[in-house]
């Protein structure tokens, strides 16, 4: 497996940054299955979508560094809440992590999966604190359909988002360049993406200090508490 390419690298303090925020506390605050039980939005979020089966719990604990901080599954669908976990100093988080439920999985029954998205479309749609949404890819596959229908939905309510190829491990040498272009092909119309793509493996790490410091710059400096330190 070759190295990724990591578009426009960040420079150390940022990277820096990064690995210091995640290196703070990380807990989780609460579920949430309707609008009404959404927490306090007094901290910027950050959201993780994709489809079911995409990674989007392994990524989390990762990130974060801790095994079952989201809970992982074999079975597609099985994240059913917007699971909101603060990241930060021990009693004054920074940022909030949003794992939002997976779509695409068509095992469930229909009203639920309506239900879900229904909810996953009104947190994306009307959340202040919301600064930008990680649209996870299985680099093995690239955008499917309900991908580009979830990026169609991200422009036209202006939500910022990004997109993070997972499992780039699993790709044969050469594979990867291809998918990278690919994407950025497919992102040319879209007007909300980030132009910066993040490949990452959480099995072997690839990817997950740039996706950090990604986070570390959306998190509100006056909270984040860092000070780095003087040559």
């Amino acid at each position: 497996m070759e190295e990724p390419a990591q578009e426009n690298p960040l420079d150390t303090p940022d990277m820096e940054t990064g690995r210091w925020l995640f290196a703070q506390t990380c807990d989780f605050v609460r579920g949430v299955v309707d609008m009404k039980g959404l927490p306090p939005g007094a901290l910027t979020e950050v959201a993780f979508a994709g489809r079911s089966n995409v990674g989007k719990s392994s990524l989390i604990n990762a990130l974060t560094g801790r095994k079952t901080l989201a809970r992982t599954s074999n079975t597609p669908g099985r994240t059913k809440e917007l699971n909101f976990f603060a990241l930060g100093t021990a009693g004054k988080p920074a940022v909030m992590l949003v794992d939002l439920p997976g779509y695409g999985y068509a095992r469930e029954t229909k009203s639920r999966v309506n239900q879900w998205t229904a909810l996953v479309m009104s947190y994306l749609r009307g959340r202040a604190p919301l600064r930008r949404v990680f649209v996870l890819i299985d680099a093995r596959h690239g955008l499917k359909a309900n991908d580009h229908e979830v990026l169609d939905m991200l422009d036209e309510t202006a939500v910022s988002y990004q997109i993070v190829l997972t499992k780039i491990d699993k790709l044969k040498t050469g594979e990867l360049e291809v998918r990278l272009e690919e994407v950025r092909s497919a992102l040319r119309p879209h007007v909300a993406a980030h132009p910066r793509i993040v490949a990452t493996s959480s099995e072997k790490g690839d990817g997950l200090a740039e996706l950090r410091a990604e986070i570390a710059s959306l998190a509100d400096p006056a909270l984040l508490g860092y000070k780095p330190r003087a040559d």
